[in-house]
């Protein structure tokens, strides 16, 4: 592969000082105090714990709304928010169910450049396993995260997706990859090993590699359980190995952990579907959506309220009157109602008319016909308004050029982006962000 240092050095020309090659690490679901508060929290977490001294760390980061894993992590690779990029929640908007709740999976639907983008465009080589929102990328060597029906199929479908020919040949090497619905521990410490063995045989200048499990921990037990701690200290075990073949590898690269969101502990589901019904905005038959006018779109902790047609006065003025009732009974646990300038002003996707922010306890439930309010089926949620702490994330970042011990405060996520483009020598012109390094 074209690589931009060494057609610099072949043609006597300076590489640029800051540039250095990237291996980007993202721990779904990991907050700031579980790294920074780790020994008051009786966690052994030594590798992440590390970049606290040898490198330069958030206190918190601010993330985007909503804050779930895929417009999150599209912001990550992009430095904008949702309503730029395109990637508006984890399932893609689908009223009539016909894509079988599909997952906005495809590269293709992120609408500015990414940092893959970037970097090939610098002639640099990439590589990637697992990202979300990651098909269809610019990766010179990918293995992309996408599920259908967890039956065996889905394996074609990956391998068919995947840059062809890699995931037999590192089949043939480790043996078999895991299956893209998997996200147990033991998925995440078979991809770290596909992750190092990609990075050491193909030694790509910017590799990105997502791990999955604590998120997967907290939904089901509750962030801060002793269930999501031990996986937390496993994951630990997988940066590390991460860390050292990144230095094998690049002994002048950079290593940077990011996360998407916080956690929250949640008790009650919230069937937002059911007032839309009675009044008559949304019709059923045969228990399924037949026809809309307005429909929420799920993000957990949170729910963007779309219409079919925004322009007409009449049903807008239903929804927007319904919606005022909905935030004064307390039985729909909702925290606050931001309308479409708010939506706007806080990067959320165009589509959304309204968001509805449910207090931290509640979440949207998935069935037409549950309850108003009944027990949630997970433990811990994530998706409410990013001003609430609870939502911050992480970044950690050391290597070459980054300040020992180094502080950076509170950030945006969108400052991320930016960081990661300034390390590698590349630019990213869209990114509402800066970078954080001098």
């Amino acid at each position: 592969m074209r690589r931009i240092v060494g057609i610099l050095v072949a043609l006597g020309l300076a590489v640029p000082a800051a540039a250095a090659p990237v291996v980007l690490i993202s721990i779904d679901g990991l907050r700031p105090a579980d790294v920074l508060d780790a020994q008051h929290r009786g966690l052994k977490i030594p590798n992440l714990q590390a970049f606290i001294t040898q490198g330069a760390f958030a206190e918190s980061v601010r993330g985007v709304l909503p804050t779930t894993t895929y417009p999150s992590h599209a912001t990550l690779m992009t430095g904008v928010s949702p309503g730029k990029h395109g990637i508006g929640g984890n399932l893609t908007f689908d009223p009539y169910d016909k894509n079988q709740r599909g997952w906005d999976w495809y590269a293709t639907d992120i609408k500015v450049p990414t940092l893959w983008d970037a970097a090939h465009d610098a002639g640099l080589s990439t590589a990637s396993v697992h990202w979300p929102v990651s098909v269809g990328a610019q990766v010179d060597w990918n293995l992309p995260q996408i599920w259908r029906t967890g039956t065996a199929d889905d394996r074609k479908l990956l391998a068919a997706l995947a840059t062809p020919g890699l995931l037999s040949s590192l089949e043939n090497q480790l043996g078999a990859y895991a299956d893209g619905i998997d996200e147990s521990l033991a998925a995440d410490q078979t991809r770290a090993r596909f992750a190092i063995a990609l990075l050491e045989s193909r030694k790509p200048y910017f590799m990105t590699t997502y791990l999955t499990a604590l998120d997967h921990e907290q939904h089901a037990s509750g962030p801060d359980t002793p269930q999501a701690r031990a996986v937390l200290e496993q994951i630990d075990v997988l940066v590390g190995d991460l860390i050292k073949a990144s230095r094998r590898v690049h002994p002048d690269g950079v290593i940077a952990v990011v996360s998407d969101h916080g956690f929250a502990p949640v008790q009650s589901d919230v069937n937002l579907y059911t007032p839309f019904v009675q009044a008559g905005l949304i019709t059923l038959k045969n228990g399924a959506i037949a026809d809309w006018q307005v429909m929420p779109w799920n993000d957990g902790g949170s729910a963007a309220i779309v219409l079919r047609d925004p322009a007409n006065a009449t049903v807008h003025g239903k929804v927007a009157t319904l919606l005022a009732q909905l935030g004064s009974d307390p039985a729909f646990g909702i925290d606050h109602v931001i309308d479409k300038a708010d939506v706007v002003k806080q990067g959320g996707t165009p589509q959304a008319e309204w968001f509805v922010l449910f207090k931290p306890g509640y979440e949207m439930a998935s069935k037409l016909d549950a309850p108003v309010l009944s027990p949630a089926p997970y433990r811990g949620e994530h998706g409410y308004d990013p001003a609430l702490p609870q939502m911050r994330a992480t970044f950690l970042i050391e290597g070459k050029g980054i300040k020992a011990g180094k502080d950076l405060g509170e950030i945006d996520m969108r400052d991320v982006a930016p960081t990661i483009a300034h390390v590698l020598g590349v630019k990213l012109p869209q990114a509402e962000g800066k970078s954080l390094l001098p």
